[in-house]
């Protein structure tokens, strides 16, 4: 379960930084569709992170990217409102909200692969 959900993150990873790029590079905000994409793939993947975490009774480095990757999605919510009110992404949250998210899955793979 965990191999899957660090997948799901990876790829939702992947379609964040094209959602960067967007915002960045070409100064407007992404395609709702590829937010929502984005946006559902890390929900698949928290909660199967969520589900491993409890049926486990992990702690420790899973717990931590649990937590961080609750916090990334409260973010993702919190941008998720400027989409709806067409409002353009403000660039700290969007930020902040990557950081957060990268800080969980490297997090999850340090649980994976440990040293």
């Amino acid at each position: 379960m965990l191999i899957a959900a660090a997948v799901l993150f990876a790829i939702a990873a992947l379609g964040g930084l094209a959602l960067a790029f967007i915002h960045f590079k070409q100064d407007r905000n992404p395609p709702g569709a590829l937010a929502a994409l984005h946006g559902v793939l890390a929900a698949t993947a928290l909660v199967i992170l969520l589900w491993a975490v409890v049926q486990t009774s992990a702690g420790g480095a899973l717990a931590w990217a649990l937590g961080l990757f609750v916090v990334a999605a409260l973010g993702g919510f919190f941008l998720v409102s400027f989409h709806i009110r067409k409002r353009r992404l403000p660039s700290p949250a969007v930020v902040v909200h990557a950081l957060v998210a990268v800080a969980g899955f490297l997090l999850l793979l340090s649980a994976l692969v440990p040293l």
